[in-house]
């Protein structure tokens, strides 16, 4: 089976880990300040704060920001359900705009349309690898004196006019073991304001500033050693292997048929998180179902965007229509892209995606 996705450790995690284990430092440590350091320079930014994941980095983020009760976010229903289950962790409520259909990420000309008295942030999503259009994004903000938090739990390495996802405003990753790159679990928010990388350093210790001393309400959402030492052997490898998802994207673009394949906007590096396409004519599924049987792995990421979930129709009210939302969960389908594949399985998806194509045209 060609997986869709493949966490690639090698001997040089095995090492970084073993040496933390045998300095008896195993928890928050010289290898997670390491880290943020190393982190933060391949963002562009002065600061990088580590977390045990990705979620706990959105909801520090938030909360060092400044969203809480009776607050308002702006934010896309298109992603994994983290992303707005962030906001409601602080007490706020998000607010769903829209997706491009091309790119799929918060369409930037409907976003004003839904600002309130009672907004306090924006989350853009850089979702599947692709940046935000964040030149807009930051005009509104800026116009109505919004926050900008980004989720880049999917784009680490990907760049928007020559700038780095996670430059722009707070900047949020996970390195869970399927992203581009990992630490078996965690997470990182990027700035470049001093007071807020000191907030968000205390809130994620239990709400302290001083050992002993807690001024505010925290958290134990620390990054162990350990993890930082599989990070920074993987952010060294992080270039190469975006460069390689890039590479196997583009023959993946160049062959496959039948299918709407991904585009990289100009002025964007796409990281190729997911190679996500849309199958028209109501086949996904079944184009799934063939692939499955024929040995190549695919995902729907996602098959039922946020305002659609249970919970946020039956105990929290939404009842708004997102059209493009609704319509890509039902047509997205997202393939093999990860530097582990060979040329031979790169053959191989392209070869069975096509051939069910082919049969399969209404």
């Amino acid at each position: 089976m060609i997986g869709i996705a493949k966490p690639l450790l090698g001997d040089e995690e095995k090492r970084a880990v073993l040496e933390v284990i045998d300095s008896g430092m195993i928890t928050q440590g010289p290898r997670v300040q390491a880290f943020e350091h190393a982190f933060a320079g391949m963002c562009g930014v002065k600061h990088a704060i580590a977390t045990s994941s990705g979620t706990t980095a959105l909801h520090v983020a938030l909360l060092a920001a400044g969203v809480g009760a009776g607050d308002e976010v702006i934010t896309s229903p298109f992603t994994f359900i983290a992303s707005a289950n962030s906001i409601l962790y602080t007490g706020a409520r998000p607010v769903f705009v829209d997706i491009d259909p091309v790119t799929f990420n918060i369409d930037p000309k409907l976003i004003e349309a839904a600002i309130t008295p009672n907004t306090k942030a924006i989350l853009p999503i850089h979702l599947f690898g692709l940046s935000c259009e964040m030149q807009p994004i930051m005009t509104i903000a800026n116009r109505h004196d919004l926050q900008v938090i980004e989720d880049a739990c999917q784009s680490h390495g990907a760049d928007y006019m020559g700038r780095r996802v996670g430059s722009f405003g707070i900047g949020t990753f996970s390195f869970y073991p399927t992203k581009n790159m990992t630490s078996a679990e965690g997470g990182m928010i990027t700035c470049d304001d001093d007071y807020l990388e000191a907030h968000c350093r205390m809130i994620r210790q239990h709400g302290m500033r001083q050992r002993y001393f807690h001024d505010e309400l925290g958290f134990n959402y620390r990054m162990t050693d350990i993890q930082a030492a599989i990070g920074l052997e993987q952010l060294k490898k992080l270039a190469a292997r975006n460069e390689q998802r890039r590479k196997n994207a583009s023959y993946l673009n160049k062959n496959l048929q039948g299918v709407i394949t991904p585009i990289t906007p100009q002025g964007c590096t796409h990281v190729f998180h997911q190679y996500t396409v849309r199958v028209p004519g109501g086949r996904r599924d079944a184009l799934r179902s063939y692939l499955q049987e024929h040995g190549v792995g695919s995902e729907v990421y996602y098959p039922v965007p946020v305002h659609r979930q249970k919970f946020y129709v039956e105990e929290l009210g939404y009842r708004q229509a997102f059209p493009e939302a609704e319509r890509a969960a039902q047509e997205v389908l997202s393939l093999p892209v990860h530097p582990g594949l060979s040329q031979a399985d790169l053959e191989t998806i392209v070869a069975r995606v096509n051939e069910f194509m082919d049969t399969n045209i209404a």
